[in-house]
């Protein structure tokens, strides 16, 4: 029990280094993701195929392969760029590099979630405000985009979670800089010290649950306020319909 617990405090810190990656990715990826789904339903052909093209090329390739393609790419130009201008130390970085990738990753996937929800949103809510005068900034605002979102969030939030669940591999495709070890290289490096894999991956997982827990519970707030305006739905009831 005592290993448990010596666990728990050891790896408190390293949890923080996932929670950074993923704050930093969900709402970058989310507004480059707006731009992807709209680019998407784009009329303009360039356009059109760029996104689409963006978006097949980072869903149909492993995010572990991009971590280790952007960081390559990045070492390849050390010498001509970022070394001459002063900011080698920062590109590099895990804490830059890392994130990028993610936002990049998570942009893709949840571009194909809004632009389901754009294909989906009532076609005659949009020809009434069309029929209203609204100009096309107005359609979006108040009619596209508040359908759009209440739509996605569901998937969305489940994007999310496997975001958050994605930054367990930064750290395995991604140098490891002096004593930032997050949750997983934490584990790892307590398993090569006295083999026991059962208890330190699970205080990890532990971690990652508790933290998936929590982002249920937020996204479930923000979901449940964007359906404000519908009626309340029933509670579930646990019990067996012979005892009700």
């Amino acid at each position: 029990m005592d290993g448990f617990f010596n666990d728990l405090s050891l790896m408190a810190p390293a949890v923080l280094f996932n929670i950074y990656f993923a704050a930093v990715s969900i709402p970058l990826g989310f507004v480059f993701a707006v731009f992807l789904a709209l680019g998407k339903a784009s009329p303009n052909g360039l356009i059109n195929r760029l996104s689409r093209g963006y978006v097949y090329a980072f869903r149909g390739s492993p995010l572990f392969i991009q971590f280790f393609m952007f960081y390559s790419l990045a070492l390849s130009l050390n010498l001509a760029f970022w070394k001459p201008w002063g900011v080698s130390g920062f590109v590099l970085h895990p804490l830059f590099i890392g994130p990028l990738v993610l936002v990049l990753n998570t942009a893709a996937y949840t571009a194909e979630i809004f632009y389901g929800a754009l294909r989906a949103v009532p076609r005659g809510a949009i020809e009434a405000a069309q029929a209203y005068g609204m100009s096309p900034t107005q359609q979006f605002r108040r009619v596209t985009w508040p359908n759009l979102i209440r739509l996605a969030w569901p998937a969305y939030t489940n994007e999310v979670v496997f975001l958050f669940h994605a930054t367990a591999i930064v750290y395995f495709a991604l140098p490891v800089v002096g004593s930032q070890k997050d949750l997983m290289i934490t584990a790892k490096d307590l398993v090569e010290r006295d083999f026991n894999t059962y208890l330190h991956f699970s205080v990890a997982a532990l971690y990652f649950l508790a933290v998936s827990l929590v982002i249920f519970f937020l996204f479930g707030l923000i979901y449940s306020r964007l359906m404000r305006h519908l009626p309340a739905q029933p509670r579930m009831r646990w019990a067996p319909k012979w005892m009700r």
